[in-house]
């Protein structure tokens, strides 16, 4: 079976100027089939972006923090407050798991003003979702959780275990693996992050926003300047601060992609690829389904198929029929939100897959 298309495809985006680094990696039935690396770390292209290279992959790092939830939630249909009684302030006792994970919960943004700097502070952020009323009524549309995604299942899983998000996936999943992915990076690897270079037209920008678009885009700001901070990659995001490659990301993933392994159960799996939610979403302004955790395939990828990317283009999909896990990282960000890069790679290797 020949890959050479994807090898190509790869090369002439670095060539061609599309990338200054980027890695992409498939893994079929455990086997790692495309493991692809090139290009520079820096935008002075001093630094080269060697096999260990890792990068902020953004909203990627949601597949991520699904996958740990999969690992220790029991029913996605519990309400949150369950686990969380203070959640259930406000109206919103009857919040589920499952419309926490299918971004139908109404909690897509704090209402108060956050800075940047309260990203760091798990308990202030916390608090305020805990106490807040959502932006719409639960179940009734979907709106991109960018950001409190993390914190509202990541606050499930401490309630659960007595641990972080971030200490659950290191040690049962990252560390037994060999899965070198991290949400919470240790300073010791500062010195293999890449730095991601900002587009030159961010999403959102010069165009009127929605209340409910402001309050999640821009509340609280995030430059990817502030990826560069020690502060940034030592916080717990698990919406948004995951730090791997592409490798890292197609292992952990692989782990779904093979019906859970001796992980997750099989109906973890199956109920993390049942439809959810569906509709335009109110913050994308995109027609989008949800599973949990994942978006569910669209016209453009195999039935079967769960996906989603990251700020700037990272991209990672499982293909369950196929038990194929891919995944894309870069440090030269697209401005639109649906970046091409990372698809067209992955379309290139199913294609292989089916000649």
């Amino acid at each position: 079976m020949g890959f050479e298309s994807v090898r190509e495809m790869f090369e002439n985006n670095l060539a061609g100027g599309d990338e200054v680094g980027a890695a992409f990696c498939a893994i079929v039935d455990g086997e790692t089939v495309v493991d692809l690396h090139g290009g520079h770390a820096d935008p002075g292209r001093t630094r080269p972006w060697d096999r260990d290279t890792i990068v902020n992959v953004y909203s990627a790092t949601k597949t991520i923090s699904a996958l740990t939830a999969l690992l220790v939630v029991d029913s996605f249909e519990d309400p949150v407050a369950r686990y969380w009684p203070e959640f259930a302030a406000n109206g919103k006792q009857d919040i589920t798991l499952a419309q926490v994970m299918s971004h139908s919960s109404g909690m897509s943004g704090w209402r108060a003003p956050l800075v940047t700097e309260d990203l760091y502070d798990w308990e202030k952020c916390t608090s305020l979702l805990a106490a807040q009323e959502p932006l719409w009524e639960p179940g009734t549309a979907i709106g991109y959780h960018a950001v409190t995604q993390g914190y509202l299942i990541g606050e499930v899983i401490r309630r659960i275990t007595g641990e972080s998000l971030g200490t659950v996936f290191r040690t049962r999943i990252a560390e037994p693996h060999g899965i070198d992915f991290h949400i919470g990076l240790p300073a010791t690897e500062d010195a293999r992050v890449a730095e991601l270079i900002p587009p030159a037209n961010p999403p959102f920008q010069g165009v009127p926003l929605t209340e409910i678009q402001d309050i999640t885009a821009n509340n609280p700001p995030m430059p990817p300047s502030i990826t560069a901070t020690r502060a940034w990659r030592a916080a717990e995001i698990p919406a948004g601060n995951g730090h791997g490659n592409a490798r890292s990301l197609a292992q952990a993933l692989a782990i779904l992609a093979d019906g859970g392994r001796d992980l997750i159960s099989r109906e973890a799996v199956r109920r993390a690829a049942t439809q959810h939610s569906a509709g335009t979403d109110l913050m994308l302004g995109i027609p989008l389904r949800w599973g949990l955790g994942f978006a569910l395939g669209s016209d453009f990828l195999p039935p079967n198929t769960l996906f989603w990317g990251g700020l700037g283009g990272a991209f990672v999909a499982v293909d369950l029929d196929r038990h194929a896990a891919f995944a894309y990282v870069m440090n030269n960000m697209g401005g639109d939100v649906g970046d091409m890069r990372g698809l067209l790679l992955s379309l290139a290797t199913w294609k292989a897959l089916d000649s």
